[in-house]
């Protein structure tokens, strides 16, 4: 085929406009429909046609999960992390519209991680003499600019990790109204790095919690149960879930 023959999405079978089209492993695939894949996904040229397909399914199943998804909790600011707790569930807001976005959701049980990294770009005020030539202030001078993300590890078949900005701009930290420049002064005490870090502490720290309730849950769940006798019936029982015979339903002590 030549480079300008006609081309033809291998997910729709729509005709790819010019300068639409995105390249998979075997095939061809339209703008519409490449925006329709995860966010997260990045190895689209190394997917099949079959692969995307796929994934194309899974995101429509998705979308349904988006509809029916409740938030009960909030973290974050500029990408919000939303919580739905009763169904043990979470995903990544980016934009004003979930609906529209269709944001991937992830069940708790798929979390295996989680980090915060804080990128630190630090430049030097100068001064200039009378000749031109520009010099260190004594003492120094700087200003440093901080940005914030969160890398959430994830157990999922299209993508492994999700990384997002906690901040919309860098944090600016200037010396100026927080103490004389001197080598007593820590950015890192600003409160503008304070809010983000602690931000970015709290997504951790709730998704490591939630990672070992779940952990825990699916432990327990599986850990063998030892018969018992009732003392209430005399039966040979397995307890249930709450501890109780499961022949007379009364409350069994530890």
């Amino acid at each position: 085929m030549g480079l300008f023959d006609k081309k033809y999405c291998s997910a729709c079978g729509e005709k790819i406009g010019f300068l639409g089209n995105r390249k998979l492993e075997d095939g061809n695939l339209c703008k519409d429909c490449a925006k329709k894949l995860s966010f997260w996904f990045d190895d689209r040229r190394h997917s099949t046609v079959d692969e995307i397909k796929a994934q194309l399914a899974y995101r429509q199943e998705n979308q349904k999960k988006v509809d029916a998804f409740n938030i009960t909790r909030t973290l974050g600011r500029n990408a919000l992390v939303a919580l739905d707790e009763d169904k043990r569930q979470f995903m990544i807001v980016r934009t004003n519209d979930m609906y529209k976005e269709n944001p991937d959701v992830i069940d708790f049980s798929q979390v295996t991680g989680c980090d915060l990294n804080i990128d630190e770009d630090r430049d030097e005020e100068m001064r200039e003499l009378s000749d031109g030539k520009r010099v260190s202030y004594n003492p120094p001078r700087y200003t440093w600019r901080y940005d914030f993300f969160v890398t959430i590890r994830v157990n999922h078949p299209y993508f492994d990790d999700m990384r997002f900005k906690l901040n919309g701009s860098s944090v600016c930290v200037e010396p100026d109204g927080y103490g004389s420049m001197s080598a007593r002064f820590n950015p890192r005490n600003h409160p503008d790095y304070k809010e983000y870090e602690d931000m970015g502490k709290e997504i951790k720290n709730a998704l490591m919690q939630i990672q070992k309730e779940t952990r825990d849950s699916i432990a327990a769940a599986n850990k063998p149960r030892t018969p018992v006798i009732c003392p209430l019936c005399g039966a040979t029982t397995l307890l249930d879930a709450n501890g109780c015979c499961e022949y007379c339903g009364g409350p069994v002590g530890a």
